[in-house]
């Protein structure tokens, strides 16, 4: 991938950070564990958050298939410190955002969609 479009999905994160302030860190990964652009702070493991995602991704798909259904969406996993939200991007990728405990969630379940289909473009 170009650093072109690495930078150009690193802004689009930032955008989506800046757009429901509640977001904390977020990042593309690949559907094999890589990370393609993130915007996370220090202290969080890129390598941990992108096998990760891979990981629920790719769970998430097989449970919604094995369940009937249908594509999968959206993951969405509530902790007591806050959330982790997976959104797809397409058939390549997964947008990750770890956001806090009393986010709003609608704002940023809009926000995340908005933003994956943006990345869409920038992934393929």
């Amino acid at each position: 991938m170009s650093s072109n479009r690495s930078e150009q999905m690193v802004t689009r994160l930032r955008s989506l950070q800046a757009a429901a302030p509640d977001i904390e860190a977020s990042a593309v990964v690949s559907v094999d564990g890589l990370i393609m652009a993130s915007a996370l702070p220090a202290e969080v493991e890129e390598d941990r958050v992108s096998a990760m995602s891979a990981a629920m991704l790719s769970l998430g798909e097989r449970i919604a298939g094995e369940l009937g259904r249908g594509g999968l969406e959206q993951v969405y996993i509530k902790g007591d410190a806050g959330f982790i939200v997976l959104t797809s991007v397409g058939e390549e990728a997964v947008l990750t955002a770890l956001a806090r405990q009393d986010a709003k969630l609608g704002l940023i379940f809009l926000e995340m969609r908005r933003a994956a289909e943006d990345l869409i473009k920038l992934v393929g």
